[in-house]
């Protein structure tokens, strides 16, 4: 199960991320999103963010020229996915979006193609029964920024064949990374069934008014020693995302979490974190 060609499914935040580190590591790679104008940012961000590894002495001219003739957007799923040995799907977290995406891309895809959702939370098993063949079909979830994270988690469906993780085990350490293999499969995996812990609590603290937002992350990042607390984090992800993850339950009449009101209006007035410039902080 070699894998030499890899698709992408979309060009936001993780899945450029994700192609382009893939890219610089010797795989020929094409990132495929359906929106016009997402090529076009793409390719002024590899160019911006390539400069840069220049600039620092991280690349040279030659291994970003090399990069760049490896990395390529399309808007053709066919033409995208078609050949490709290892397809990793980065779109949005909402279930019928990426059940829509995985029927059209089953009748796309070769015999032998390996299937990797990026999801953050649900298990590849959600989607079996998109294909024809599930055993080639599971989670292979990175982290954010996807270039920077070494951490990734490489989840085993029941319907997986374990040779199909072993290959993408092996593509994870060959592109720079030190992923973990879950024989077996729970929704939201390993670090953020942990961190799901440490993030309820902190929004039962702000919803009680015991602290604000920011003085939680000072106790996270200055108390505990972690790189970011849970708020700063959120911004850095996007409060829409954590807002999708949490809409599926309160819509299916389950109790709202803490802080569901102020996240969703956080939502509705257009403050999603860092992409905005306003989230729990302001990037402007």
């Amino acid at each position: 199960m070699e894998i030499k060609k890899v698709c992408v499914i979309g060009g936001g935040l993780m899945g450029r991320q994700i192609g382009l580190c893939a890219a610089i590591h010797g795989y020929d790679v094409t990132v495929y999103d359906k929106v016009p104008e997402v090529e076009e940012k793409v390719v002024a961000w590899e160019n911006e963010y390539l400069a840069g590894r220049i600039a620092k002495g991280k690349m040279t001219q030659e291994q970003v020229d090399e990069t760049k003739k490896r990395f390529a957007v399309n808007q053709d799923l066919k033409a995208s996915a078609s050949d490709a040995d290892l397809i990793i799907e980065a779109i949005v977290e909402i279930y019928d979006a990426k059940a829509s995406l995985f029927k059209e891309l089953s009748a796309v895809i070769k015999p032998t193609a390996i299937v990797a959702t990026n999801s953050s939370y649900m298990v590849s098993s959600l989607f079996k029964d998109c294909f024809t063949d599930p055993s080639r079909l599971l989670n292979c979830h990175f982290y954010n920024p996807a270039l920077v994270m070494k951490f990734v988690e490489v989840v085993q469906g029941p319907h997986t064949d374990p040779a199909c993780a072993e290959a993408v085990m092996d593509f994870c350490k060959k592109i720079g990374k030190a992923p973990i293999w879950m024989k077996k499969e729970i929704s939201g995996f390993a670090a953020n069934r942990l961190v799901g812990v440490l993030n309820a609590e902190a929004r039962y603290l702000v919803q009680n008014g015991y602290l604000t937002p920011q003085e939680v992350d000072m106790a996270c990042e200055l108390g505990l020693g972690h790189p970011m607390g849970p708020f700063r984090l959120m911004d850095l992800t996007g409060v829409d995302l954590t807002y999708d993850l949490m809409r599926p339950a309160v819509e299916a009449g389950q109790p709202k979490p803490d802080c569901y009101d102020l996240i969703e209006s956080m939502v509705k007035e257009g403050k999603l974190g860092r992409k905005s410039g306003h989230g729990f902080y302001d990037y402007e």
